[in-house]
């Protein structure tokens, strides 16, 4: 084997494994709310049409599996489709936390709030609407 197929065969490898490691997605809001939004709503609220909850996004491999599953679109497409709404006075973007801890936090302590996080970091402190 040359040098070229065994530089493909890795970088293959390593894509195959990056795409399997991604966490199962928990969508996630405060343990009081009364609702119960599918996956449909749940879009609208990170799009920004459906003002009833607050989204909360985080960054990473969770959050493009999150976009890509919920909102049906590649992280690209996502900060291009705010980008658009910004510039036109459309809205603002889901604010970014950090971490799985900084998104329960937020959630857990407020009643309108809602973000996803990984499953296994899931605590009583939130209500799961639904997993990816």
């Amino acid at each position: 084997m040359n040098r070229f197929n065994a530089r493909l065969l890795v970088v293959g490898a390593f894509m195959l494994l990056s795409r399997v490691a991604v966490a199962d997605v928990a969508v996630v809001v405060s343990p009081g709310f009364a609702g119960t939004p599918d996956q449909a709503q749940v879009a609208q609220v990170f799009l920004g049409k459906d003002k009833s909850l607050t989204p909360y996004m985080q960054q990473g491999p969770l959050a493009e599996e999150f976009i890509d599953k919920v909102l049906s679109r590649n992280a690209s497409q996502y900060k291009a489709y705010w980008a658009k709404l910004a510039f036109t006075g459309g809205g603002r973007p889901p604010k970014e936390l950090g971490s799985d801890a900084e998104v329960l936090s937020t959630v857990s302590g407020a009643s309108d709030a809602i973000g996803f996080v990984d499953a296994g970091a899931v605590n009583d402190s939130v209500k799961v609407l639904f997993t990816l």
